[in-house]
C-alpha cells in the first residue's frame, strides 16, 4: 500500500511528538529550595544543641546527606550564580554580592525549559533586575513564572511577580513558599515536568520573622546562650517551610519522583556551630560548608556521602537527571556532574576552587528599591531605577593576570591549600581536612612539593577564571 510522502511525514512527526512527551513525563520533577545564611552546624540533624529542625532532620533520615557540601562562595549572590551555571561566579560577572550575572550565560532554567520543564522561581534573586523584560531577572534568565525580591527580605516585602510591583502582607519566608506551592499545584496536572527554585530570604539578619504556630514564638531562644536568637528562630521557620513543601508534595501525590534538594548559600552567623574555622564571608570552611539533603525516593534510599561536593556541581548534575547532553558550545564548567557518586560508581572528584575578595560587593536594598519602582509606576513617573535593569553586565573588563587580590582556596580533598594576596603581600596555608576540619595545622612546612604542585593548579585556575570575566568564553 502507498503511502503519500506528506502522510509518512506526518506520521513519523506524530510519533516524535509522542516519543517526546513520554520522555517529558519521565523526567522528575525537580525542586531546589536554598536558605540565606544558614549555616553547616545550626540544624538537629548536624547536632545543634537547641534549635528545632524537625522536618530537616526527618528529610536526613529518609534522604541524602552530603557530609561536605560547599557553597561556591562565602557570600550570597556569588554562590547564586554559580547554581544558575555551574561555573565559578567570577566567570559570569558576579565577584561578590550585589553584582549581576550576565545574560550571556546558559542557566539551568533555560536549559530544563527547552527540555520541556515549565520553571518557576520564588523568592530572593540578587543577581540581577527584577524590571519586566530586563534580561538579568528570573524572566530572563530562563523562569516562566516568578515572585522574587532584589535581596534579602523580611515581613511584608515589596516583590515583583513576573515584573509587577506589589506589597504582599506576611512574612517573606512564608510568602516564598506559598508561591511554590501554588506553582506546584498549578502545573502538576500538566504535561510538563516542573523545575522550581525557592530561595528563602532566611535567616538572613535582621531576623524579625518567627515561627509559626508556637506558642510565644517571638521569645523562641532568647532562654539560650546565644546573641542570635532570632536567626536560630528564623531557621525553625524555614524549616516549617520546608514540612510545608515536603507534606504539598505527598498531598500532591508526586514525592516519589520528585527530585528535591535543600542547601544554604552560605555559611552562617554563629562561628561556634559554623562546621568549621570562622563564617559567612570567609574561605576558610566555616563561611564554604553548608547543610545540604537530598530527596528523590523514586532513586536514592538513605545514605551519607563524604566526598566533596559545592553549588557548582548542580547545573550539570541537573542535566544529567533530565537527560540533556551538555550544549556543544558550553563555556568552562566548575562543577560536575554527581550522579555518579550519589549512585557510588564513583568515590572521588576533581579539584573545586574557591575565592573571594578580587571586587567589593554592592548595596541592594530589596524593599526600598521595589517600593520606589512601584510609587513611580502608580504615579506615571520615569524609572527611578533604569540603572539597576543591566547594571555592567555588558562590560569585559581586561585583567592583570599578576593580580590575583584576595583569597583563593584549591581543595583537593583531604587536602587544602589557601593563596592569600593583601596589597602585593601573597602568603600559603595548607590543612589536611580529614584530620583538621578546623584548620588550625598549618601543614606548608611538611609538604613543600604538595604545596608547590596546588598552588601551581590553582593559579592556573586564578587566570582561567579571569578568562571567563573577560568575556573568552562567549
Amino acid at each position: 500500500m502507498n503511502r503519500s510522502p506528506v502522510r509518512c511525514f506526518c506520521l513519523l512527526a506524530l510519533i516524535w511528538f509522542f516519543a517526546l512527551s513520554a520522555l517529558a513525563k519521565k523526567r522528575p520533577n525537580i525542586i531546589l529550595v536554598m536558605a540565606d545564611d544558614h549555616g553547616y552546624g545550626d540544624c538537629g540533624f548536624t547536632g545543634h544543641p537547641f534549635v528545632q529542625t524537625p522536618n530537616l532532620d526527618q528529610m536526613a533520615k529518609s534522604g541524602v546527606v552530603f557530609n561536605r557540601f560547599y557553597a561556591s562562595a562565602p557570600v550570597c549572590s556569588p554562590t547564586r550564580a554559580s547554581v544558575m551555571t555551574g561555573r565559578h561566579p567570577f566567570r559570569t560577572n558576579v565577584p561578590n554580592h550585589g553584582h549581576y550575572m550576565r545574560p550571556d550565560e546558559q542557566t539551568i532554567a533555560e536549559q530544563l525549559g527547552k527540555a520541556g520543564y515549565v520553571t518557576g522561581h520564588f523568592g530572593k534573586w540578587h543577581i540581577g533586575s527584577v524590571q519586566p523584560n530586563s534580561p538579568t531577572s528570573p524572566g530572563g534568565a530562563g523562569f516562566d513564572e516568578w515572585l522574587s525580591g532584589l535581596n534579602f527580605f523580611d515581613n511584608d516585602p515589596y516583590l515583583s511577580r513576573n515584573g509587577k510591583y506589589q506589597q504582599i502582607k506576611g512574612a517573606g519566608t512564608v510568602i516564598s513558599m506559598d508561591a511554590t506551592l501554588d506553582f506546584l499545584s498549578k502545573h502538576k496536572e500538566g504535561d510538563k515536568p516542573m523545575f522550581t527554585v525557592t530561595w528563602f530570604p532566611s535567616p538572613h539578619n535582621p531576623h524579625p520573622e518567627i515561627p509559626q504556630g508556637i506558642k510565644n514564638a517571638a521569645s523562641l531562644y532568647k532562654n539560650q546562650k546565644t546573641k542570635l536568637p532570632g536567626y536560630f528562630r528564623e531557621i525553625t521557620l524555614l524549616d516549617q517551610q520546608v514540612g510545608r513543601l515536603r507534606s504539598h508534595l505527598r498531598k500532591l501525590g508526586i514525592e516519589k519522583d520528585t527530585l528535591f534538594l535543600y542547601c544554604s548559600d552560605n555559611g552562617g552567623l554563629v562561628t561556634e556551630s559554623s562546621g568549621g574555622r570562622a563564617k559567612k564571608g570567609s574561605i576558610y570552611e566555616g563561611g564554604l560548608r553548608v547543610p545540604a539533603v537530598l530527596e528523590w525516593p523514586e532513586r536514592f534510599s538513605a545514605k551519607k556521602i563524604d566526598i566533596p561536593a559545592f553549588t557548582s556541581d548542580l547545573y550539570p548534575t541537573l542535566l544529567a537527571v533530565a537527560g540533556i547532553k551538555q550544549p556543544a558550545k558550553q563555556p568552562i564548567l566548575d562543577g560536575i556532574d554527581l550522579l555518579p557518586i550519589l549512585e557510588g560508581k564513583k568515590r572521588a572528584r576533581p579539584p573545586m576552587g574557591f575565592w573571594h575578595g578580587f571586587r567589593n560587593g554592592q548595596g541592594t536594598w530589596s524593599d526600598r528599591i521595589i517600593k520606589a519602582l512601584l510609587e513611580a509606576e502608580k504615579a506615571g513617573k520615569p524609572n527611578p531605577h533604569p540603572e539597576r535593569i543591566l547594571k555592567n553586565v555588558k562590560e569585559f573588563p581586561t585583567f592583570d593576570m599578576t593580580d590575583l587580590e584576595g583569597h583563593a582556596a584549591w581543595n583537593e580533598w583531604p587536602w587544602k591549600l589557601h593563596r592569600i594576596e593583601r596589597k602585593d603581600k601573597v602568603t600559603y596555608e595548607l590543612y589536611d581536612l580529614s584530620k583538621d576540619s578546623m584548620e588550625t595545622t598549618d601543614l606548608t612546612k611538611n609538604e613543600p612539593a604538595r604545596v608547590v604542585r596546588m598552588k601551581v593548579a590553582l593559579e592556573d585556575w586564578q587566570r582561567s577564571v579571569l578568562n571567563s570575566w573577560a568575556g573568552k568564553d562567549y
